[in-house]
Parts: C-alpha cells; structure tokens; sequence
C-alpha cells in the first residue's frame, strides 16, 4: 500500500508558509544515486551506444523537494537558459544491503516514488569538472512523491508508463521495459563493495524526449508547470520560479 497519500494541496508562492494538509516529500534520503543513459531512446537521441555498465551519478539529498513545491531556478542557471526535466521511477531502499545479487535484490526495496531529476545542462556538462552532479543538485533539483507505494501495491516495476509535461504538452512518454539496466541489475552493481543504507533513492534513468536533444531545444523558464507521471504512483506538479 502506499506509505503517503493525502491529497495534493494548491501550488504555494516560494517562500510561504506551508499550509495545513499540503503533501511533503515522502523521504528525505541519505544519499540520491542517479543513472545516466539508461533507456536505449534516450541513448538513441543522443547518438550514443547503450552503456556497458550503469552510468552512476550522485546528486545532493538537498535537491529534494515535495510533490507540488516551486522549481527553484537559481540565479547562477539563469542566464544561459539551460535547466531541463526528467521524468524518471525512483527506487527506495528498505535495509542495509551489500553484495547483492540481482535475483534477491528486490527484496532489499522499501518502495517506488517518481522523481524529476531536474538537470542545468551547462552546469553538467561544462562547469562541473566533468561530473555531472554539479549541475544536479541544486536546491528543489529533485521533485519526489507524491507517495511511496510499496513493492506489493505496484507489481512489476520493468513494465510503468512513465510521462513529462510541460504546460500540458507531453515531453516524454515511455515505458519502464524500456529500461537498459532494469531495477534488480541497479542495486546489485550499486551495492557491489558498497552499503547502501535504509532511505537510499536511486534514480533509474529517463526516457526520450529531454528537452536538451529537441529541435529547437526546450528549456524551462519562469512561469512553467511541469508533471512527472509514474503509472501506479501518481503525479508531481512543480511550478517553475526563477530566483529573483
């Protein structure tokens, strides 16, 4: 059953007090893993042959945000109009494992939200020393939510229709089969040699359709309302605020 569900408020002003029945984040983890390149559409719109390995990637626990928080776009993305949306499933990690094997390793999983792993571009892949983390984990970068529904409410998590809107056109529209690395493979090579701890967030990649490989590209801007969707989960509504 889902580990949160009250209904989701109203869009709040930045800076507001948060009012009474307003859905949080449902976690608040110890670390965020993120994976890079790992639906073969989203390799495809690049150029790029899918990895022969997970492409791993961290990204700051301050990222997150709640279900229908403001975007923040702070000052420092602001003027190259880079910041970008991806609609991904993100996995919840139930207890301290280690060495995995990825035909136990759902057994390790607490839960699965939806995430937008929401990416400055220039700052990913030019001002970050060749990391991508720097342009992932600015504050707010991270959207979770609207609940966690455990492993027995959501069945199988290699077939989820997965979506991005912007301003209710669609972005990105797929399906988690088309996944490189399914869930299982991620956590037992995320845990070879390494704990991962209870709360772990791993995101599992995005879809085609970024806003980076259209033509023209499309970035978001002051003003945007952006929906992740995550069959059996639900819908994050974060509207876009440029830092004044």
């Amino acid at each position: 059953m889902p580990l949160a569900g009250n209904a989701l408020g109203p869009l709040e002003p930045a800076g507001e007090p948060i009012p009474i029945g307003r859905l949080l984040a449902p976690l608040v983890p110890p670390v965020i893993m993120g994976i890079g390149l790992n639906y073969r559409a989203h390799a495809a719109e690049q150029g790029k042959e899918p990895p022969e390995r997970p492409m791993m990637f961290m990204k700051n626990p301050a990222a997150i945000t709640g279900p229908t928080d403001d975007i923040i776009i702070p000052g420092v993305c602001q003027e190259r109009e880079q910041v970008d949306f991806e609609c991904e499933l993100g996995v919840v990690i139930g207890r301290a494992c280690k060495d995995v094997p990825a035909g136990r390793a759902l057994e390790f999983v607490l839960g699965y939200t939806a995430a937008n792993d929401v990416s400055a571009r220039w700052w990913q892949k030019h001002a970050g020393g060749g990391q991508f983390n720097r342009g992932k984990s600015f504050d707010t970068f991270c959207p979770i939510g609207p609940c966690i529904v455990t492993p027995d409410e959501l069945g199988d998590p290699g077939n989820l229709r997965v979506q991005t809107r912007v301003n209710g056109e669609t972005m990105q529209d797929s399906n988690t089969s088309d996944l490189i690395f399914p869930v299982a493979d991620l956590i037992a090579f995320l845990s070879q040699g390494t704990t991962l701890l209870p709360g772990t967030l791993i995101l599992t990649g995005t879809p085609g359709g970024v806003g980076f490989a259209r033509t023209p590209p499309v970035w978001l801007r002051d003003g945007d309302l952006v929906e992740v969707e995550v069959e059996k989960i639900g819908v994050l509504r974060n509207r876009v605020v440029c830092e004044k």
